[in-house]
C-alpha cells in the first residue's frame, strides 16, 4: 500500500516591492506578509491562498 502525495506544496515566492524572496505554504490558513516590507503576498481563501506575489518555484 503507497501513501498519497499530500494535496499541497511548498512554494517560493518574490515580493513584488522589495524582491525578497521566502518560502509559504500553498494552503496558508493566515495571511502572508513580506518578512522585509511587510507587503501581503498572500490571502487565504479556505484551500489553495491567492497569491498576490511572483511565484519562483514549486517545492516538491
Amino acid at each position: 500500500m503507497r501513501l498519497s502525495e499530500p494535496g499541497s506544496k511548498f512554494i517560493k515566492i518574490r515580493c513584488p516591492k522589495c524582491k525578497n524572496e521566502q518560502i509559504m505554504f500553498g494552503k496558508a490558513s493566515t495571511v502572508v506578509k513580506c518578512l522585509i516590507c511587510g507587503k501581503i503576498l498572500a490571502e487565504p481563501t479556505g484551500g489553495k491562498s491567492k497569491v498576490k506575489a511572483r511565484v519562483l518555484e514549486i517545492l516538491g
